[in-house]
């Protein structure tokens, strides 16, 4: 596929590359196509262009930073805490309704 500024897609890559997808395209499709994937083309390679080696590649507009806690260790609930509220608990689990019958 041509990477030059001003370069066009042919109908015959076109089709090459709906063929890789599995995809199935008309004539028509095809000849409508051609020319939206060149103006597409053509719009990456301006901004190659205008994106110098001095501009380092950014995801973002602004800079962002992630804010991370210290990672502290506390003491979580004991089994019987956590079953403290349950209706009804057996063997340090809670315990609820069988939804499927035997014949699952």
């Amino acid at each position: 596929m041509p990477e030059t500024p001003g370069a066009s897609i042919s109908r015959e890559q076109v089709a090459h590359l709906a063929d890789l997808a599995r995809i199935d395209l008309s004539d028509a499709e095809l000849d409508h196509l051609a020319p939206q994937l060149s103006v597409i083309l053509e719009s990456i390679a301006s901004i190659q262009g205008v994106a110098g080696d001095d501009v380092p590649p950014t995801s973002h507009a602004l800079p962002m930073t992630n804010v991370f806690r210290d990672d502290v260790v506390v003491p979580g609930l004991t089994a019987e805490e956590a079953l403290s509220g349950a209706p009804e608990s057996e063997q340090q689990r809670f315990s609820v309704p069988r939804i499927l019958g035997d014949e699952q």
